[in-house]
C-alpha cells in the first residue's frame, strides 16, 4: 500500500498567527516568550493536519521565525562579522538581526543579502561566506522540535536542505563548492543527532539537481552522499522540486540514499524512468499534488497513471505534493470570500493533505475509479508568440530619449521612488470599512483622495524631482489589478509567505481576461492635478500579474499572459490621453518565470518580453516607459531585459553590495538605456545616512554615465512608516544634491 507524506507545510498560520506574533515581538508589544509560544502553536496545528490527514509521517524542521535557508545558516555557524556584536547572546534576536538588520535587542546593522527561492516569489537569505569560512554546528532547534512533534505523537520526518543545495545559494570569496570539505563533518554530526533522536527518516533536499549544473558540482555529490550515508543512522529521503531531472537522473538515484522524491508535476515524464532507476531497497516519492497552485488535483488521470506503480511498488511508493505547500494558502475553510461553487474547484494545503489520501485509497487494490476531470482545447504558445512577433515601438531609443529630454527637462540624477507610500493602519482600517460595506463609495474615495494629496505634498516638501500618487487604493500590486480585471477570482484568507512576516494573496486566473473599465487613470490624473512635476503611473506588468497569480491549469500561460497584455495596453493609452507621461511597468517577477533549464529559456522570453513590449508598444516617443525589477540573479537573462527597451529601468541592489548592478553595467553592454539602482533597503527599518548615500552615488558614476542615472529606493515603501521614509528620502535628495553640486 502507497505511503503519504509532504515535503513542508505553510508556517504562516491559518489566519497568519505567525506574521502578527513577528511583528508584535518587533515593536515591543509582545515579549520572547509570547512570541516563542505563538510558533509552537502554529506547528502543532500544523502537525495535527498532516497526522489527521492520516499521513504516514509528519514533516518537522519546516517551521522558520523568518527563512529556512537562515535556519541553516544559523545552525551552521554562518554568522557574518558584522553580526557577531550586539545581540549573539540572544540567539533569537541574532536570527531578527541576521534577516532584518534589527531586534528587539542589538545594535542595527546592514541585513544579509535576500533573493528569490528558484522561480519562485518567495525569497530566502543568501548564506554570507568568509574566505576562511569555517563552520560549526548548532541543531538545538531543530532538535528541540522533533522533540515537540514526538511529545504530541507525530512519527517524525526532519527536513533540511542538502549540503551542495545550501552552498550553492550562498556566495563568498571563489567557488563555494570549495567549503563542502568544511561543511560535511557539520552534516555527519546532525544526522548521528537526528538519529539518536529517534527520527526514523530523514528527508535531505537537494533541488539544484533540477538545474543545469556544472560537471564539477554533479562530481561532488556522490563522494558527498556516501559520507552522510555512513554516518547516518536514519534513513535517507533525497528531494528535488521544481524542475525535471534530467541529466541527473541517474546521478540521483546512484547516490547512497534509501528513497528519492522527484517533482512530477513539472516533469511528469520522468516517472517511469524513476521506477526503472530505482533500486530493490529504495523508496520512490512522487510528487503528484501541484505545491504551487492551488486548482484541485487530477487525481483520476494519477490514478490512471500510477496503478501499475503502485502494483509494483507496494509501500515502497510514496504519494506527495510536487513540492513543499510553501507556496499555497493554508486552508480553503478559512475562506469566506468564494462562493461554495468556487471553492469545490480549489485545493489549499490543509485540501491538498485530503487529495494525497483520496488518491492513496484510489491506488488499492479495487478500489473505484474516480472522476475524470474535463479539458480547454486552446491555442498553443507557438500562436501566442507569432501574434507578438511585430509589437515594438516606432522609434529606437536614443531618438526616445532626445525628446523625453525635452519634455521633462529632469535634473542630473533625477530622484524618484518606486510607487508605493506607507500603508498605515487608519488607511487599512478605512479599506477594511468599505470592503465591509460601512461606509459609502463616496466616503472612500474622499479618504483615498486625502492620501494621494499628502503623498504628494510630502514628496514636494522633499523636493523629489518624479512624483508617485503612494497607490493608496491598492491593497497589492496584483491582487489590485486582479480585481479590476475580469477572469479573475478573488479570496479573503489565500495568504502565502513572500519574506519573512511580509505574506501576499495572489488571485486566481480562472477565466479569459478583459478589463471593463479604467484602473488607475482617475487617481493618476488627480495626483498630476496637484503638482507641477511629473507623477509617474503605476502599473503592475503583465508577466508578474500571471507569476504573481495562480494561474490557469488548462491553457498555455503565455495566452494568459497575452490577455493581460492587452487589458493593461489599454489602460497605458488612457493614461496617456490624459496627459500622464511617465509610465512605470513593473515586472519584478520577469526572472523567477523563467525556467531552470536553459532549454526553456527562449520559448518563455519570446513570449514573457513579447507581453511587456506589447503593453507600451502604442505610446508616444515623448512618453517615458520605466520598470522595476526586484532581487534576482541578473546576468543569466540580461538580454532579455534589455530587450524589454524600457526607457527606465530600477533594481533591487542595495543588499547585495551592489554587486548586482555588475551585470546592468559590465563588459558585455550592460544596460543600454537609463537605470536607477536602488541605493538603500527598504527591506529593513534601517535608515540610511547621508554620507553613506554619497558614497554609493560615487560608486555608482564610476560604472554609469551620470547622464542616465537615476537616484532611487530599492523598492516600494509600502511596508514601512512615515517616519523612516521621511528621514530615508530626506538623506537620498541630499546626498543626491551633494554629488551633483560636484559634478556641476
Amino acid at each position: 500500500m502507497a505511503q503519504t507524506h509532504i515535503l513542508g507545510y505553510p508556517r504562516i498560520g491559518a489566519r497568519r498567527e505567525l506574521k502578527r506574533a513577528q511583528e508584535a515581538y518587533w515593536k515591543g508589544e509582545i515579549d520572547q516568550p509570547a512570541l516563542l509560544a505563538a510558533g509552537s502553536q502554529v506547528r502543532s496545528k500544523n502537525w495535527q493536519a498532516q497526522q489527521a490527514a492520516g499521513l504516514a509521517f509528519t514533516t518537522v524542521g519546516d517551521f522558520a521565525w523568518y527563512d529556512q535557508v537562515l535556519n541553516h545558516s544559523l545552525m551552521f555557524g554562518v554568522i557574518p562579522e558584522r553580526f557577531e556584536q550586539g545581540a549573539a547572546d540572544n540567539r533569537l534576536d541574532q536570527y531578527f538581526r541576521l534577516a532584518r538588520g534589527r531586534a528587539p535587542s542589538g545594535e542595527p546593522v546592514a541585513a544579509s543579502a535576500m533573493t528569490k527561492w528558484f522561480d519562485t516569489n518567495y525569497h530566502y537569505l543568501v548564506p554570507e561566506f568568509s574566505g576562511d569560512q569555517q563552520f560549526q554546528l548548532n541543531a538545538e532547534w531543530l532538535l528541540a522540535e522533533v522533540k515537540e512533534a514526538q511529545s504530541l505523537g507525530h512519527n517524525v520526518k526532519p527536513v533540511i536542505i542538502g549540503p551542495l543545495t545550501y552552498l550553492w545559494l550562498g556566495r563568498g570569496e571563489g567557488s563555494s563548492l570549495d567549503l563542502l570539505p568544511r561543511l560535511l563533518p557539520c552534516y555527519v554530526e546532525l544526522l548521528k543527532q537526528l538519529a539518536s533522536a529517534a527520527a526514523q527518516w530523514v528527508q535531505i533536499d537537494e533541488p539544484i539537481l533540477g538545474l543545469d549544473l556544472p560537471q564539477v558540482w554533479r562530481d561532488a555529490f556522490a563522494p558527498a552522499y556516501e559520507n552522510l550515508a555512513k554516518a547516518s543512522g536514519s534513513k535517507l529521503l533525497l528531494a528535488t522540486y521544481f524542475s525535471p531531472l534530467r541529466e541527473n537522473l541517474e546521478l540521483a538515484f546512484a547516490l547512497p540514499v534509501d528513497g528519492v522524491h522527484i517533482d512530477a508535476v513539472r516533469a511528469p515524464e520522468e516517472v517511469a524512468p524513476a521506477v526503472a532507476a530505482l533500486n530493490k531497497r529504495q523508496v520512490l516519492s512522487v510528487g503528484v499534488i501541484n505545491g504551487r497552485n492551488v486548482w484541485r488535483t487530477d487525481l483520476a488521470r494519477w490514478q490512471r497513471e500510477l496503478s501499475p506503480v503502485a502494483e509494483q511498488l507496494g509501500d515502497r511508493l510514496w504519494l506527495s505534493a510536487s513540492c513543499s505547500l510553501l507556496h499555497t494558502p493554508v486552508d480553503l475553510e478559512t475562506e469566506t470570500a468564494l462562493a461554495d461553487i468556487r471553492k469545490q474547484k480549489f485545493a489549499y494545503s490543509r485540501q491538498k493533505l485530503d487529495e494525497l489520501q483520496t488518491l492513496k485509497h484510489a491506488l488499492e487494490p479495487g478500489a473505484k475509479t474516480l472522476s475524470a476531470f474535463s479539458k480547454t482545447e486552446s491555442r498553443s504558445e507557438a500562436d501566442v508568440r507569432e501574434e507578438l512577433a511585430s509589437t515594438w515601438r516606432a522609434q529606437a531609443y536614443p531618438e526616445r530619449a532626445a525628446v523625453q529630454s525635452t519634455r521633462w527637462q529632469l535634473p542630473l540624477l533625477p530622484t524618484t521612488t518606486i510607487g508605493s507610500f506607507p500603508q498605515t493602519d487608519v488607511l487599512r482600517e478605512v479599506r477594511r470599512k468599505f470592503r465591509n460595506q460601512e461606509i459609502s463609495q463616496q466616503d472612500y474615495d474622499a479618504h483615498l483622495r486625502a492620501e494621494i494629496a499628502e503623498a504628494i505634498r510630502r514628496q514636494e516638501i522633499l523636493g523629489l524631482d518624479v512624483l508617485v500618487h503612494g497607490e493608496a487604493e491598492r491593497n497589492d500590486m496584483v491582487e489590485y489589478f486582479g480585481e479590476q480585471l475580469d477572469g479573475f477570482v478573488h479570496t479573503g484568507n489565500g495568504w502565502v509567505q513572500s519574506y519573512g512576516s511580509r505574506c501576499v494573496k495572489p488571485p486566481i486566473i480562472a477565466g479569459d481576461i478583459s478589463r471593463p473599465h479604467a484602473m488607475t487613470v482617475q487617481w493618476s490624473e488627480y495626483a498630476q492635478s496637484l503638482s507641477k512635476k511629473p507623477v509617474k503611473g503605476m502599473l503592475t506588468g503583465p508577466v508578474t500579474i500571471l507569476n504573481w497569480s495562480f494561474p490557469r491549469e488548462d491553457i498555455p500561460r503565455a495566452l494568459s499572459c497575452l490577455q493581460i497584455a492587452k487589458a493593461l495596453r489599454d489602460e497605458v493609452q488612457d493614461l496617456e490621453a490624459v496627459g500622464i507621461g511617465i509610465i512605470q511597468i513593473d515586472e519584478p517577477a520577469l526572472r523567477e518565470g523563467v525556467p531552470l533549464r536553459e532549454s526553456g529559456h527562449k520559448e518563455y522570453f519570446d513570449w514573457a518580453v513579447g507581453c511587456f513590449r506589447y503593453t507600451c508598444s502604442q505610446v508616444r516617443p515623448d512618453t517615458q516607459i520605466h520598470t522595476h525589477m526586484c532581487y534576482s540573479n541578473f546576468n543569466a537573462i540580461m538580454d532579455a531585459i534589455v530587450a524589454l527597451d524600457a526607457d527606465v529601468i530600477t533594481i533591487e541592489s542595495a543588499r547585495s553590495d551592489l554587486r548586482l548592478l555588475q551585470a546592468f553595467a559590465g563588459d558585455g553592454g550592460g544596460y543600454p538605456n537609463e537605470i536607477g539602482p536602488g541605493i538603500y533597503d527598504i527591506h529593513s527599518p534601517n535608515v540610511p545616512e547621508r554620507a553613506e548615500l554619497v558614497k554609493r552615488l560615487h560608486q555608482l558614476l564610476k560604472v554609469i554615465p551620470a547622464e542616465k542615472l537615476w537616484v532611487n529606493p530599492d523598492c516600494g515603501l509600502k511596508t514601512r512608516n512615515w517616519a523612516e521614509v521621511g528621514s530615508a528620502l530626506l538623506n537620498m535628495v541630499e546626498a543626491t544634491r551633494t554629488v551633483r553640486a560636484e559634478l556641476v
